[in-house]
This record gives structure tokens, sequence and C-alpha cells, in this order.
């Protein structure tokens, strides 16, 4: 089972080679505390993190 990356772009939680989300392969193995933003357009959360699609996100990179 492949281990969760954490992008240091966009923060989000993936596994695999490049951030499905911004395409950059700029990666963390370890981050602090994760995040599931199901709506980002009702989240405050989503909004102060500046989050625009629901997807797993790491607080802290």
């Amino acid at each position: 089972m492949p281990k969760e990356k954490a992008c240091k772009n966009c923060k989000l939680i993936y596994e695999g080679d490049t951030c499905p989300s911004c395409g950059k392969k700029d990666v963390s193995n370890t981050f602090k505390g994760k995040v599931e933003i199901i709506d980002p357009e009702k989240s405050e959360l989503a909004k102060q993190l500046k989050i625009n699609q629901k997807g797993v996100y790491a607080i802290r990179v």
C-alpha cells in the first residue's frame, strides 16, 4: 500500500507521483493533521485555508 503524501503547494493528501490538484511533484512525507473538505463553497474552514476543491488536506506541511 503506497504511503500518503502531502503537496507542499496546495496541501492535498494523495498517493502517487504527482499532485492530482496542481500537478506539482514537490511533496512531503510528513505532515500534521488532516481535514476533509466536502463542500468548499459553504465551509468556513475551507475559506480560511483558501481551499476551493473538495478532498483531504494536511493542516500543516
